[in-house]
């Protein structure tokens, strides 16, 4: 009897711990990104520290469903100080046997500091699978979320998940 109960037990506590976890969202890509030759930065001119930032970026994915993919982007950021908005943005994934088009939602972005100094920029946000073909097809307007992580001033790793 006493075997039972702690089968059971132990049973109910698994159930309860696999129910407890929370949703873990599919990577489609995890990528290492290089920004593309120069940046603009353009003053907006109607106080200090609010600029317009437009970036070109190359990645390559390294993990995911898009292993292996090339993705060329770019953005355009409405900086006021350290915090920004992306205002839009998007790109195209290129792997064999498929393309895969990302347009950008919603996002914000925050200067990541070091000592007093600027050593790169973190994003997050909200984007949307415009068109996909082939394998990945099945991608074709589903939401995904993004998240960039700084490794220096022109490098970051960008990762997308399906919501």
């Amino acid at each position: 009897m006493k075997k039972r109960s702690v089968v059971a037990l132990v049973g109910a506590a698994l159930g309860v711990i696999a129910v407890s976890q929370p949703v873990r969202a599919d990577v489609i890509a995890r990528y290492e990104c290089s920004t593309a030759g120069f940046y603009s930065q353009e003053p907006i001119g109607d106080r200090p520290d609010h600029n317009l930032v437009v970036q070109d970026y190359v990645c390559v994915g390294v993990d995911g469903l898009l292993k292996g993919a090339v993705y060329s982007a770019s953005n355009a950021v409405e900086w006021d100080g350290p915090k920004a908005a992306i205002v839009f943005g998007g790109g195209v994934h290129r792997i064999p046997g498929g393309r895969v088009v990302t347009q950008l939602i919603e996002g914000s972005a925050r200067a990541v500091m070091k000592d007093g100094k600027p050593v790169g920029v973190e994003s997050s946000g909200k984007g949307l699978v415009k068109f996909a073909s082939g394998p990945y097809a099945a991608l074709s307007g589903k939401t995904v979320r993004f998240v960039t992580t700084t490794i220096n001033p022109i490098r970051f790793t960008l990762e997308f998940t399906t919501e």
